[in-house]
């Protein structure tokens, strides 16, 4: 049997397995909506501002002129309730929806591919800008259809089986060690606090360690090349992307008619990011093609990192993996690790249960991470999951409805755009969350005695940070053993102290971002 039936059987085996789960998570079988389209309000009278109201309110001195979007989304909510219409200015409309309620009869309904709006200019981008280099494929943030679906199907098996994730621990390991080394060279040695740049030290750590999975390249951002050239554009583009393309696809698309510098900056950033990636996966693949020549690889020829097997699949699509791991993963996740920082810093009575529970495996400050003794951390995961719910990076997820559905009594129509404000309304609402803005983890934890930490409202659905179902982030797992990797570290190594006000930690436009000077206090542990 050739390595390509193999592989096909393998993914066709997959995709089964997937799709039995996924039925059995949304439970098919339980729950429909209490209305029927017949008996549900009309699409029309779903309350709203209108199509002059929303323009007025994004003008200089309008309601939300440079507004977070979580505040304005609260603030309707406040206004018309828990599900509320945005006009289209230009494009499909948008009802947002703030009763979890809701969120089980959208996915239940969102179809083979479900499908959620992306840039249009990351469309153009790919089918016309650089077709070269994307000829037919599409992302998996970005992509919609039957294309994104073979993708998503193929990759799958690559990105989320917990034992591939054997291909990448080394590498991650090596960054939060340079991490360590790096804070203990620039942290004032009186003070033991971090310069006020430190932001940009935990983006690098995010950078180079989706650099060490996806590219499996040392970048070197934590040493050598902090002031290379190259790495500090490549980290302008990737600002770039996110806050350009947001801008551009939430106005009237003028671009399209209009030479418009944004629209220009914005190609240029992405044709280096891309140029980047094609790059330093050719590099590495050349060396691990060299290596195989050499004798050196083991494992009776088996992969040896997440981008070999990815290329082995196709190499367009180990190009086009690792630019969506760096757009979708380098400011969400240094917002998730910040914050949970943070939350640990201001909260010492759970820093130093977490520590306690991290000594059990690391006795020493040198101890091995290993696949196995990361898998006795419920309370470091509990700290995660409690940190990214308190400084969540944006407000939910969103899906277009193939078909007409009923949502808090009203009928949604086929072709809506609906929005599901399901992070930053866990993160803010009393009914949910008791005691919200409280650093609890123990929310999280398999424990009765806790219960009473989570609202009687709450269901499985309001709290989707990496989403759910087959469009849920793709590298959760990464993400998860990125973040548990370098705290479990920090925390072992240091006692993480923040002596300053973190009320306004974070801005938010699409995505959030840092906002103060993270000039955290590392103070060497004894032991």
């Amino acid at each position: 049997m050739s390595v390509c039936n193999m592989l096909s059987r393998q993914w066709n085996a997959n995709k089964q397995i997937a799709r039995q789960v996924y039925q059995l998570q949304r439970g098919l079988a339980n729950k429909t909506s209490p209305v029927n389209l017949e008996e549900a309000k009309p699409y029309a009278d779903i309350p709203g501002p209108s199509k002059l109201q929303l323009i007025r309110a994004f003008l200089p001195g309008g309601r939300y002129k440079d507004r977070p979007v979580h505040e304005m989304f609260l603030d309707m909510n406040r206004q018309y309730g828990s599900i509320f219409r945005m006009p289209s200015i230009a494009g499909t409309d948008l009802v947002l929806t703030m009763n979890p309620q809701d969120y089980e009869i959208i996915f239940r309904n969102e179809g083979q591919y479900p499908y959620r709006r992306s840039f249009e200019v990351m469309d153009y981008f790919k089918k016309v800008h650089r077709r070269e280099v994307f000829d037919g494929y599409d992302g998996l943030t970005s992509g919609n259809g039957p294309s994104w679906g073979k993708m998503r199907t193929a990759v799958n098996p690559i990105l989320l089986q917990p034992r591939n994730a054997k291909l990448y621990i080394k590498n991650l390991l090596q960054v939060s060690d340079d991490f360590v080394e790096r804070i203990r060279s620039i942290r004032d040695p009186v003070s033991q606090e971090m310069p006020d740049d430190f932001a940009m030290d935990i983006r690098h750590l995010v950078i180079e360690s989706i650099g060490s999975v996806a590219l499996n390249t040392h970048l070197g951002l934590l040493r050598e090349n902090r002031e290379n050239k190259e790495v500090k554009q490549l980290i302008l583009a990737l600002q770039d992307v996110v806050e350009l393309g947001f801008q551009l696809d939430m106005m009237p698309p003028f671009w399209k008619y209009l030479p418009m510098p944004n629209f220009k900056k914005l190609m240029r950033s992405l044709d280096l990011i891309t140029d980047f990636c094609i790059f330093h996966i050719e590099e590495a693949l050349k060396r691990i093609e060299a290596d195989a020549k050499a004798g050196k690889l083991t494992e009776l020829g088996l992969e040896t990192s997440l981008l070999e097997k990815l290329a082995r699949f196709d190499r367009q699509t180990a190009v086009i993996i690792a630019m969506d791991l760096l757009f979708a993963g380098a400011d969400p996740t240094l917002v998730s690790l910040s914050g949970t920082l943070l939350s640990l810093a201001k909260n010492p009575d759970k820093q130093a249960r977490l520590l306690e529970e991290i000594r059990g495996i690391l006795p020493e400050k040198d101890s091995p991470l290993t696949m196995e003794n990361m898998n006795n951390l419920p309370y470091l995961r509990a700290c995660i999951k409690e940190g990214i719910r308190m400084y969540p990076i944006g407000p939910g997820t969103l899906r277009r409805m193939p078909h007409d559905v009923v949502l808090s009594g009203y009928r949604v129509v086929a072709g809506t755009d609906v929005g599901m404000a399901s992070n930053y309304q866990m993160a803010n609402m009393e009914e949910f969350v008791p005691n919200v803005r409280k650093f609890l983890p123990e929310r999280w934890l398999r424990d009765e005695s806790n219960s009473h930490l989570v609202g009687d409202t709450a269901t499985p659905f309001m709290y989707l940070p990496f989403g759910f179902g087959p469009r849920a982030c793709a590298g959760k797992r990464i993400v998860d053993m990125m973040m548990e990797i370098a705290i479990a570290r920090l925390v072992r190594n240091f006692e993480i102290g923040f002596e300053y006000p973190i009320e306004d930690a974070f801005k938010a436009r699409f995505f959030v971002q840092p906002n103060i000077p993270f000039k955290f206090k590392f103070v060497d542990r004894c032991d």
